[in-house]
């Protein structure tokens, strides 16, 4: 038999499966890779020799203002190592420079002061000047340019109206945008809503280059580029993390030269091969990734790259906020066919993307290719709503994706373990 342990919010659930019955276990090798320094360390070191880009406390001399773009609470980004060091080094150059933290909601709900006080400490979370980002807030916006979609480029205005902007993140597999990171602070994190929907269009997610692991090509991408240089991002301090949301490498600078060289750093990591199977087992690769099914369809996105057409995906992801978008969810409640539901988004042109489309259609996608069963504590009425199917255990749900394989009459079960669904790049 062979032993797995794979995250579940903050906990972690066990199961063990034949060995013949094991096709592959996909794995970063982020989770082996052995850090040279402590976290604290890597950062600094990492702001003492920034990429393409003089030292932050040089950008800091002369300016009265500086806007930090930060993630926010649904992001594992280990704030409390980075932020001490990017307030520090901004001082160091400029004691009287005004720092505004600006929380890169994109088109999430807003993060509340407990969050803040876990994801930055009570010292910074009390003393630091903070905006929530709202998408929603027109009045909070103001344009700068227009995106290669079309769509019109509208920042909050904290990052508009700054002299010096900056952000802090870290860099992970991303379902449509390629990679985490760098100039995705800029959109969707700060952007208006009406820029998010044009750049999540039908058309660009449909777009075979809006993949995990791939930025030539990728229209999203292009469009986050865009983004990043019309806002002036002048300098990112970029993590890579491993399984225990730990640093193991930073990368600071300017934001596109550091960012290609974490992105460098993570595909050499992230990338694995395809290992073809008839039932696939993913996760959203635990707490905070996995808190609502919302988050969770990117850890699906793995599965779906090497589950055989017609398999089985098995979603282990704990979704204790539920379903996270409304209009994710309704849209798929309200699809009584799940074809005609992926045919009318596909209808959609880029400046009538409606809210949480993107989502709902990477998962049709899956659905109409796949059965997904999921392994949760979101409500079972909630998940069956959605067209999948639900698990009160990883035992039941396997039992029950063997029972579906072999009514299509498979008859050598094979089942691929994906023990962290968000690390990896799954690819020829």
């Amino acid at each position: 038999m062979k032993n797995f342990s794979i995250p579940f919010g903050k906990e972690k659930i066990t199961f063990s499966l034949p060995d013949e019955q094991v096709a592959g276990v996909l794995l970063s090798h982020a989770h082996e890779y052995k850090a040279p320094k402590s976290e604290a360390e890597l950062v600094a070191d990492a702001l003492a020799n920034p990429i393409g880009s003089p030292k932050l406390s040089e950008l800091a001399k002369g300016k009265k203002t500086c806007t930090i773009i930060s993630s926010d609470h649904t992001r594992p980004v280990p704030s409390h190592v980075i932020m001490p060091q990017l307030l520090a080094e901004l001082r160091k150059g400029n004691p009287d420079i005004a720092i505004t933290i600006l929380i890169a909601t994109g088109m999430h709900r807003p993060t509340t002061h407990e969050e803040l006080v876990a994801k930055y400490g009570k010292e910074i979370a009390d003393h630091e000047t903070f905006v929530i980002h709202d998408s929603r807030k027109d009045e909070d916006m103001v344009s700068i340019g227009t995106l290669p979609s079309g769509g019109e480029c509208l920042i909050n205005k904290a990052a508009a109206h700054t002299d010096l902007l900056i952000a802090e993140g870290f860099i992970e597999p991303h379902f449509f945008a390629g990679m985490s990171g760098g100039r995705k602070s800029v959109l969707p994190g700060i952007a208006s809503k009406i820029t998010v929907l044009a750049n999540h269009c039908s058309e660009f997610i449909n777009s075979p280059y809006a993949r995990t692991g791939v930025l030539e090509g990728n229209p999203i991408h292009q469009d986050m580029l865009y983004a990043a240089k019309a806002a002036k991002l002048a300098f990112i301090c970029n993590v890579v993390i491993d399984a225990d949301k730990k640093v193991i490498a930073a990368f600071a600078g300017d934001s596109e030269k550091a960012h290609y060289a974490g992105v460098d750093f993570e595909m050499k990591l992230a990338g694995v091969k395809p290992v073809p199977a008839d039932i696939v087992v993913t996760t959203n690769g635990g707490y905070p990734l996995d808190q609502n099914i919302y988050q969770s369809v990117k850890g699906m996105t793995a599965a779906e790259a090497t589950c055989k057409e017609g398999g089985v995906i098995i979603d282990v992801s704990a979704c204790s906020d539920g379903h996270g978008g409304e209009d994710f969810y309704n849209t798929l409640k309200d699809a009584a066919d799940i074809q005609k539901a992926m045919d009318d988004i596909l209808a959609r042109g880029r400046n009538e993307t409606v809210f949480d489309q993107w989502e709902s259609q990477i998962l049709l996608r899956m659905l109409l290719k796949y059965t997904i069963i999921m392994v949760t504590e979101a409500p079972k009425d909630m998940v069956e709503a959605m067209h999948m199917k639900y698990a009160a255990s990883i035992d039941e749900a396997l039992a029950m994706a063997k029972k579906i394989v072999a009514a299509k009459g498979v008859s050598e079960l094979k089942i691929t373990v994906i023990p962290d669904g968000v690390s990896v790049i799954v690819k020829e």
